[in-house]
């Protein structure tokens, strides 16, 4: 799939609200599982493609600064107005950057457009990742530039991912099947 159809997808999917991929509630997977990114209040966790997640409010609520990558617009703005705040907008580059400080001091940093356009200098230092879906929302032929662009832009910082494992022929995707031996060619050289 030719990138610009691939952003002109997940546009489409925003714009309709087939967002069926919106969980209600935080991921239970995050909740389980967080402790093990040994993160301090006023760290740094990256979410590329990160939506409009309820996810981010759970972060926030442990003190974690949160720096997203999100393409869509539509889904940048609800989040800020789900979270009751209004951010500085700002043009970097290709990007917009949305900044906010929440009322625990705490601070969001989204970046809308398009993940490849984001680098390590503009994104700044990052403490963890969190894939929540962004993996299993690429297609195969985009998976190896995306797991190696995040790697150079958050110098391989620790990762939590989430992925889904199923018969490939039951469902076309997204979300992609994504098998633990490509997430080891993705990332066993780094994790």
């Amino acid at each position: 799939m030719a990138m610009q159809s691939e952003h002109n997808f997940w546009h489409q999917r925003w714009q309709n609200q087939q967002i069926g991929f919106h969980l209600q509630s935080v991921n239970p997977l995050l909740a389980a599982h967080f402790r093990a990114l040994a993160l301090k209040a006023g760290q740094r966790i990256f979410i590329p493609l990160c939506g409009k997640t309820l996810d981010i409010h759970w972060l926030l609520a442990q003190g974690i600064h949160v720096v997203g990558a999100e393409l869509n617009q539509l889904a940048v703005d609800a989040l800020f107005a789900e979270l009751g705040l209004t951010p500085t907008i700002t043009q970097s580059g290709a990007l917009r950057h949305y900044s906010a400080v929440d009322p625990q001091a705490v601070k969001i940093d989204i970046f809308q457009g398009d993940f490849f356009a984001l680098d390590q200098a503009l994104l700044g230092q990052v403490d963890a990742i969190y894939d929540r879906a962004a993996l299993i929302a690429l297609p195969a032929d985009l998976r190896v530039t995306y797991s190696n662009h995040l790697l150079n832009i958050t110098n391989s910082a620790p990762q939590l991912l989430i992925s889904f494992h199923y018969d490939q022929s039951l469902l076309p995707g997204p979300p992609f099947n994504v098998s633990a031996d490509e997430i080891s060619a993705h990332y066993g050289e780094s994790y």
